[in-house]
């Protein structure tokens, strides 16, 4: 089977060698996701919310980069710094998968390698064309 991968040249996946994203046939498994954009800043700093949103939009486009959708999600793990904003956290990926409903887990760690990061997200998906 054909195997596929995405970066996102954040500045960890050189030192840690990983990929955003790899497709193998119809499967799909995404690397944990922080809200850090390409040069690794973090966005929405203290905002559990807005920091899910940019996550989640961005697992999307690393799926669409190997021909998958959101709609092939089908198991999501977040792992969270604080569950006391699960709400937050569940009402932004609820947003998004309204309709999909994967099979979903979410667990308090005690910490990111980034402390400014609230949440952290992987994703399962199988592309069913």
């Amino acid at each position: 089977m054909q195997r596929q991968t995405v970066s996102t040249g954040t500045p960890w996946e050189k030192v840690v060698a990983y990929s955003r994203a790899v497709r193998i046939g119809p499967h799909v498994y995404v690397s944990g996701t922080t809200a850090s954009n390409s040069d690794g800043t973090t966005v929405a700093v203290g905002d559990a919310y807005q920091q899910t949103v940019f996550i989640l939009r961005k697992i999307e486009t690393a799926l669409a980069e190997v021909g998958a959708r959101l709609t092939d999600v089908a198991r999501t793990r977040m792992f969270v710094t604080d569950i006391s904003r699960w709400e937050e956290i569940g009402r932004a990926h609820g947003e998004v998968f309204a309709g999909i409903n994967p099979a979903a887990t979410m667990v308090e760690v005690s910490r990111l390698v980034n402390t400014d990061h609230l949440v952290e997200i992987e994703v399962d998906a199988v592309v069913t064309e």
